[in-house]
């Protein structure tokens, strides 16, 4: 089964799991079908093995688990506005939204032939995400938790959920301006959440808090010694930041204020997952990518706090933290970008300029996970299918606004007679 390489961490393989305990029991019941397709692959010491049946089982596992996906796209379809309704079926939000989280390049080339499971949860977020646009929030807060302990990356959109939770579930009433009616607020509410969160952390983490195993249990979701950066860069503000300083680095050798033999070698472009030290510019700690992550997401956080206005602005501020965080987190993945593509693609069908934003983003932010199919054969593949995802949204959502544009255009026109 796939994992993640921890070199070090494990004196039977290489491969350890860095993610946390569901998604352990998850694998583990996954073991027991892979079993009748081919013993071998559960061996641990059997390294870097591989057969025709281990792939077939592969392929058809993340096939079976995107059932889940599906599900969840339908449900969040039926939470979209359907005032902008045209006659063809292909023309409807709906249809376009379902074709842009299910076609989703990202997503395919991600699960479909760099393998992983990320349909199957990210099957989980969106249907959390439903659940809190049709107001069932108990049951968005418990997928949201349960997800948490699949895979601790969607601890970069926990704020999100935290803060709306808190402010549009836990006080039950606004005052005419919007702002908060301190009197509405329900303890009730809180204790239940907060059991929510209790019950499913304990389910997950309670076995290695009797063992006391929970040091080695973070040790391994959090391991800080991997590096500011993944081996293969993610487009963020460190990738800039290295990027500076390899080139005043360059600079000072010419101009010869550097010492050519106190320098360290250059870690951080060999493709390894390890630490390193910048030469010129200050070294990056994890509590620095920790504090420009917060500063960058208080903003945000703020507004869904002041103003809620409703689940659409609890996802406009997810998909900010979710940006925020691959922006300036620490050892931040390339395919961390799907984190806010896919929720912003809910967003793009409801408004012209979310629309103009998702193009952006979905275009850069596929184009950024390349190098995660590096052969030769794969190179047609990834361009083809990315022109042809691109191609879509870029025509479907032009088709769905484009009524809106000409009633802005028209307005302008009438007014400028007016004047």
């Amino acid at each position: 089964m796939r994992s993640h390489s921890h070199p070090g961490r494990s004196a039977t393989s290489e491969w350890t799991l860095d993610y946390p305990p569901f998604f352990a029991w998850f694998e583990y019941i996954l073991s027991h079908v892979a079993k009748y397709f081919d013993q071998e692959m559960l061996n641990v010491h059997n390294l870097n093995y591989s057969s025709s049946r281990t792939l077939l089982f592969q392929r058809f596992s993340v096939i079976f688990m995107d059932v889940f996906f599906v599900y969840a796209v339908h449900e969040c379809c039926k939470c979209i506005d359907g005032k902008k309704v045209g006659k063809e079926l292909t023309k409807k939000p709906k249809f376009i939204l379902s074709v842009l989280l299910l076609w989703n390049f990202g997503l395919l080339i991600v699960d479909h032939i760099h393998f992983q499971y990320n349909g199957f949860l990210f099957g989980l977020m969106l249907l959390s995400i439903a659940r809190l646009f049709q107001k069932r929030h108990m049951e968005g807060a418990f997928l949201f938790a349960v997800l948490l302990h699949f895979k601790h990356i969607y601890l970069y959109v926990a704020p999100a959920y935290g803060v709306y939770l808190l402010r549009s579930y836990c006080f039950t009433a606004n005052k005419p301006d919007g702002s908060i009616r301190w009197k509405s607020f329900s303890f009730v509410r809180v204790i239940s959440l907060g059991l929510v969160v209790f019950v499913v952390s304990a389910l997950s983490l309670g076995p290695f808090l009797a063992l006391n195993q929970l040091p080695q249990v973070f040790s391994r979701l959090f391991p800080f010694k991997r590096g500011l950066c993944h081996a293969y860069w993610a487009p963020n503000f460190w990738a800039l930041y290295n990027a500076l300083d390899k080139v005043l680095s360059v600079i000072g050798l010419k101009l010869k204020f550097l010492d050519p033999n106190n320098i360290p070698k250059a870690s951080m472009t060999s493709g390894l997952v390890q630490q390193f030290q910048h030469t010129v510019l200050p070294s990056v700690t994890p509590l620095a990518t920790l504090i420009c992550t917060l500063i960058a997401i208080l903003p945000s956080i703020f507004c869904l706090w002041l103003k809620p206005q409703g689940p659409r602005g609890f996802l406009r501020c997810l998909t900010l933290c979710a940006l925020s965080s691959f922006m300036f987190g620490w050892h931040v993945h390339e395919k961390a970008i799907l984190l806010a593509i896919l929720p912003m693609s809910l967003l793009s069908v409801g408004k012209a300029g979310d629309a103009s934003i998702f193009l952006i983003l979905t275009t850069t932010g596929h184009y950024s996970l390349f190098p995660l199919l590096f052969t030769t054969p794969e190179l047609p593949i990834k361009i083809l299918l990315m022109l042809l995802f691109t191609i879509y949204s870029v025509s479907s959502l032009k088709t769905l606004f484009r009524r809106s544009f000409t009633l802005v255009a028209q307005a302008g026109v009438q007014w400028h007679d007016l004047s």
